[in-house]
């Protein structure tokens, strides 16, 4: 299956097919360039190879799995080895990971020589689905995420569902959380995929639907708005309360037992939706997926994470509800009302 993002001079392929990662060189503008391909030491170290060995003058670097790597010492340790690699600006970045591999790799290319081509090769179902296509490129800051970054849009996009096989379970289905998000804001289609697990066969069996459909979805909004000045911001469904609680409970650094971003937009996901019986049903989905419908975690300091999101406006913050299967609403409320969407007391 083949979908075009259709940005003008920017539009690119987004290539899903099982065992595409080998066909890189037919897919893919390489020839005669030199690749950086830049993985984490999560993945499984052939998947960087099957691309390195496809390509005439290659090289592999890697960096540590995790959201810890999404830093600037990080960020700054792999522009040195491009420099050192003696890459132009005629050459080329290949991500191949997952969101945090790409999200620094697609910023890496952005910034280098004031950019450089990019291509994804996602390896995470959280990638595949979400973080791949788009453009946003990021890394965080302390503890706050995505604040430094550019938009730069690939110029292909791999997904190659055979990669998932690899992942651990948890890690799986934390990337469908944002499948489930696609079709709470725009794909009734999509989240019946996810119905159809609790009573008839499992969500892997329907994993490339799943895929393309979120992908539709998220192609479509960014088609209409590449840089988020406004239908964009439905893709933020679930994160402006997620990101406060991954920022304070995320696997990050020596908090290994934490949640997985995918988790946390889970959690943050269920308080924005209004329509009672939706939440019934998106919780019982949550709970035959393994996704989590409730956490402990300290309030004040999420709080406290929320009113970093790059979404506010001085003494406002625009917050994305979902009054009913399929549809969105953004609404801008004021800084003080940010404890309420927690269960907290309005702050005075």
């Amino acid at each position: 299956m083949k979908l075009t993002m259709r940005l003008k001079k920017d539009s690119y392929d987004i290539i899903l097919k099982r065992g595409c990662l080998k066909n890189l060189y037919q897919l893919a503008n390489i020839r005669g360039r030199k690749v950086f391909v830049l993985t984490d030491d999560g993945i499984p170290p052939e998947y960087a190879k099957t691309v390195a060995d496809q390509c005439t003058d290659a090289t592999v670097f890697t960096i540590p799995q995790g959201e810890a790597s999404k830093c600037l010492k990080v960020y700054g340790q792999v522009l040195q080895a491009m420099l050192d690699f003696g890459m132009s600006r005629q050459d080329v970045l290949v991500a191949v990971g997952g969101g945090v591999v790409g999200d620094l790799g697609g910023f890496c290319a952005a910034s280098y020589m004031r950019g450089i081509d990019f291509i994804n090769c996602p390896t995470s179902t959280l990638a595949q689905i979400d973080s791949s296509i788009g453009g946003k490129t990021a890394i965080d800051l302390g503890e706050t995420k995505n604040i430094v970054g550019a938009f730069w849009q690939p110029r292909a996009v791999l997904i190659d569902p055979d990669v998932l096989a690899t992942l651990p379970r948890r890690q799986y289905v934390n990337g469908l959380a944002e499948a489930l998000k696609a079709g709470l804001i725009a794909d009734p289609q999509l989240y019946a995929l996810f119905e159809k697990n609790i009573t008839e066969h499992s969500i892997d069996q329907d994993i490339e639907q799943v895929i393309y459909r979120s992908l539709q979805v998220k192609k479509k909004i960014v088609e209409q708005d590449e840089h988020e000045h406004g239908p964009r911001a439905a893709l933020n469904f679930g994160h402006t309360i997620g990101h406060g609680i991954e920022a304070v409970k995320g696997v990050r650094g020596r908090r290994k037992n934490g949640l997985y971003h995918g988790e946390c937009v889970a959690l943050g996901m269920l308080p924005m939706i209004e329509d009672k019986a939706l939440v019934k049903r998106t919780r019982a989905i949550m709970r035959a997926l393994g996704l989590p419908t409730r956490a402990s975690y300290d309030k004040t300091k999420v709080l406290e994470q929320m009113h970093h999101d790059k979404k506010g406006r001085g003494d406002t913050i625009t917050v994305i509800k979902v009054p009913g299967l399929g549809c969105w609403r953004a609404d801008r409320i004021p800084m003080t009302d940010l404890p309420l969407l927690l269960g907290m007391e309005a702050e005075d």
